[in-house]
């Protein structure tokens, strides 16, 4: 049976919390920012890592920003592995 994460080489990982229960908990601007992601970040994930730069920098603004750069390293890693270089998303981006 296929399913629909499709052709990855990220981690993948059991959930041991409902995450609809976590998502509904985040606060407003997380939840739409996670709605709108590239990838499908646990709610658990992407409130540790927001918290993480929240604390960082102070400003909710740029922890969404650092999440939007997180995300795009992401991808750009995994278009790398999975489809090779030359794929457009697969761009070079600065380190953290």
């Amino acid at each position: 049976m296929s399913t629909n994460r499709g052709q990855t080489s990220l981690k993948r990982r059991r959930r041991s919390t409902d995450p609809m229960r976590d998502y509904d908990r985040l606060p407003a601007e997380l939840r739409t920012w996670l709605a709108a992601a590239i990838l499908p970040w646990s709610p658990r994930s992407v409130r540790r890592a927001y918290e993480r730069v929240n604390a960082r920098t102070g400003c909710a603004a740029s922890a969404l920003a650092e999440l939007d750069l997180m995300q795009k390293r992401l991808v750009a890693r995994d278009s790398r592995k999975v489809w090779g270089a030359d794929h457009p998303d697969a761009f070079p981006v600065p380190p953290e």
